[in-house]
């Protein structure tokens, strides 16, 4: 008889940790295990923004696969749909085919996509800061913006180029304005024909506060730390309107800007569409168990699941954070394991270690199991939590040694080569119109069923 297959989607954090456990506590006889991504590597996402801010080299965050993984199959592309009464996931690899790929047990952790809205030009002038290709391209963009700036015998060009807006003012969108203005002050100081007075950066987002999560105090210290940089935040304030020059708020200014940063929030990958199961708020509806109600085999957690937050009571589910994806996917890797050997499965509860927010410098907010730090305090914990989250020595190493290398040495401003002649789009760069419909999936398996007779 063929061994069970345990087929786990997405190479996140959720999806790397479960892997790993699985390999960990089964014997290779008991079970196949395949892993389905797109690229070749675990991405560290949280120091994203300091890819782009050139503190870090892009290979320093993006964690390989093959480094202590060894009996799991991984299979290059991107999980497309899902079959789950056919129990097939329907997978486009990276030359663009279509395979079919069986399994027993599948743990969907797909991650998630950014969230965009019906605003006119978002999503042909946009970017995202969502994947290591974005990043790497915003750092040559941004920086080619001070060298068309340099150049530009209209003033008119010269200020546009040189002013920078960022949406969203939660962690991402913050950290992002805090290394990117970083790395234009730096930078402006090689241009002595540019007056840095001229570069603005612009942070807004339609809510009320900056980062909530963390509390006032915390969201006002580091709104001040920005502010002081000469950051320009408005709250309650969003795009109208994203022209190749211009950026439209809702509250009818017009900045002229040749870059629109949109870090409004995520939402679950359009994979989780494809099974036609109960969503909320877009994620998947699952038990505290993280199983999937009326699909045998089935496993979700991550971004793209409402995991029910036990400990939060009322109805809660848990945030899209990395730090309830890698610590679900234990407890998945568990709950496979249990039921392949007919055992019964466990919940997910957790205990909040607290949120930390790196600004670049020496200057950071954090909370810490609730103790709010800010300041040099809050970035040691910062980047200690960092570097003791990845998930190889070797890792670990290259983080510390660019940290190291960029306070001591600071930056070149090279462009490397990613800025593309025709802008790339937030659909170019996260692939989001590449997954099928429910009934495509359906149509699919269905003539491959008909084809094997």
């Amino acid at each position: 008889m063929a061994r069970l297959r345990i087929l786990v989607v997405g190479a996140g954090f959720a999806g790397v940790a479960c892997v790993g456990r699985l390999e960990r506590r089964l014997a290779p006889g008991d079970a196949d295990i395949a892993l389905v991504t797109p690229v070749s590597y675990q991405l560290y996402l949280p120091l994203l923004p300091q890819v782009a801010a050139g503190v870090l080299t892009p290979q320093s965050v993006a964690l390989s696969l093959r480094r202590g993984r060894y009996r799991t199959k991984i299979i290059p592309g991107l999980a497309i749909g899902v079959d789950a009464r056919a129990k097939v996931c329907v997978v486009r690899r990276i030359t663009g085919e279509l395979t079919n790929e069986r399994y027993d047990y599948i743990v969907l952790a797909p991650g998630s996509v950014t969230r965009t809205f019906d605003i006119p030009g978002l999503k042909e002038n946009g970017r995202g800061m969502k994947t290591l290709a974005e990043a790497a391209y915003l750092r040559d963009h941004v920086i080619a913006q001070l060298d068309l700036a340099d150049a530009a015998l209209d003033e008119q060009e010269k200020i546009s180029r040189l002013q920078f807006v960022v949406v969203g003012g939660g962690y991402a969108g913050t950290e992002t304005a805090a290394c990117l203005q970083r790395l234009t002050t730096h930078a402006v100081r090689r241009y002595p024909r540019l007056d840095p007075s001229l570069i603005r950066w612009h942070l807004i987002d339609i809510a009320p506060k900056l980062m909530p999560e963390l509390g006032d105090k915390l969201g006002r210290s580091a709104m001040e730390v920005l502010q002081r940089r000469g950051v320009e935040i408005s709250l309650g304030v969003s795009v109208a309107e994203a022209r190749p020059d211009q950026v439209t708020f809702t509250d009818g200014r017009v900045v002229p800007s040749r870059t629109l940063i949109w870090t409004a929030g995520v939402v679950a990958s359009p994979l989780v569409e494809t099974l036609g199961a109960e969503t909320v708020h877009g994620r998947l509806a699952t038990t505290a168990q993280m199983t999937l109600p009326g699909f045998d085999g089935v496993f979700a957690l991550g971004d793209g699941a409402a995991v029910p937050d036990l400990t939060g009571g009322d109805g809660a589910v848990c945030p899209p954070t990395a730090q309830h994806a890698h610590r679900q996917a234990k407890t998945v890797a568990d709950n496979v394991i249990a039921a392949l050997r007919g055992e019964s499965l466990r919940s997910y509860r957790h205990r909040d270690l607290g949120l930390v927010v790196d600004l670049g410098g020496r200057d950071a907010v954090a909370k810490p199991v609730g103790v709010e730090l800010h300041g040099m305090p809050a970035q040691a914990v910062a980047r200690g939590y960092h570097v003791g989250a990845m998930r190889t020595n070797v890792a670990k190493a290259r983080v510390l040694t660019n940290w190291i290398l960029n306070a001591a040495a600071g930056d070149d401003f090279v462009r490397i080569g990613f800025l593309a002649e025709e802008q790339p789009s937030l659909r170019h760069f996260e692939q989001t119109d590449a997954y099928m419909t429910p009934q495509q999936v359906r149509e699919h398996t269905a003539s491959l069923n008909a084809a094997q007779g």
